[in-house]
């Protein structure tokens, strides 16, 4: 995440933006990160606040400190995690009349989910920046110091992502999605088959999640780490093999528009944005550019 200055529209942006109050921004991170990590999350806040003068920024940390905040993004199960985050957004009086909300890889898919489970104080604007929506089938690699954490994942993965042990206390196992074992995935996934209605239709989600006005999804396109990268746009592995991968407009739940998405493409409220480089790698001068002005 280099500085690299910000460009003219940008700036035009920002000088009308000053006029008006800038809207409260929540931002949860990715796995193996932390709340304020200088170089991630903490780089972000900073890079916000620069650009956007008086906005409120709370960069989400799960646990009593950085470390457990750390080790939560492994091994806390997901749904409790939203529900302290939803927790969290509801007892914070800067959050009251709204907000927009930024996550970072796997943090896409989480913010989502408190989207559709807890509309107030309502969310506004999601933006995922390289979130994983129909999940993975793959862990190539970790970031960070974290290898030694991620080589036992792996075991844990291979061993058996879909019982009840691994799912339970393994966040990684919780949006894994097998395209070789649909069926499983579906019983037996704790977090991502709940949030992407593979299971029945919840109404809730679907009418909390359309209520967005613009949810962005940005996909890496030299992605190393996601598997598929296609995902961080809704696509996913076409079903019973794990070679060719399918757009989300080709997918059931769009076809059948379990979630609204079909809906909200029709509406324009889906935003799909590409960024050179490898996950979670831009520059602050794409950033000013192609997200800043989801942040009105």
């Amino acid at each position: 995440m280099a500085a690299l200055g910000v460009t003219v529209p940008a700036l035009l942006w920002l000088g009308l933006g000053r006029a008006m109050a800038a809207v409260p921004l929540v931002i949860w991170h990715g796995m193996g990160d932390s709340c304020c990590n200088p170089l991630s999350m903490g780089y972000v806040r900073d890079m916000v606040q620069r650009h956007v003068p008086g906005i409120y920024v709370l960069s989400l940390r799960i646990g009593g400190n950085l470390v457990q905040d750390v080790e939560n993004s492994f091994f806390m199960n997901v749904n409790d995690q939203v529900r302290e985050v939803c927790s969290q957004l509801a007892q914070d009086p800067h959050l009251k009349g709204g907000y927009n909300a930024m996550g970072f890889s796997q943090g896409g898919q989480f913010l989502r989910a408190v989207a559709q489970r807890c509309p107030s104080p309502p969310m506004f604007n999601l933006i995922s920046v390289g979130g994983q929506h129909q999940g993975v089938y793959g862990f190539p690699r970790c970031p960070g110091e974290s290898s030694h954490i991620c080589d036992w994942i792996r075991k844990m993965l291979d061993l058996g992502v879909y019982t009840p042990a691994v799912q339970e206390h393994l966040v990684q196992a919780q949006y894994w999605h097998d395209p070789l074992k649909e069926e499983e995935y579906r019983k037996k996934s704790i977090f991502l088959a709940d949030i992407n209605q593979e299971r029945g239709i919840n109404e809730t989600y679907k009418k909390n999640l359309m209520a967005l006005k613009k949810f962005v999804m940005v996909k890496f396109l030299n992605d190393t780490m996601v598997d598929p990268p296609i995902s961080e746009w809704f696509g996913f592995y076409k079903s019973g093999q794990a070679k060719e991968t399918i757009p989300l407009k080709e997918t059931s739940l769009y076809t059948e528009d379990r979630l609204g998405l079909q809906e909200m493409d029709k509406a324009g409220k889906l935003v799909f944005l590409g960024v050179d480089g490898d996950h979670l790698h831009f520059t602050e001068e794409w950033f000013c550019t192609a997200i800043l002005p989801f942040l009105q």
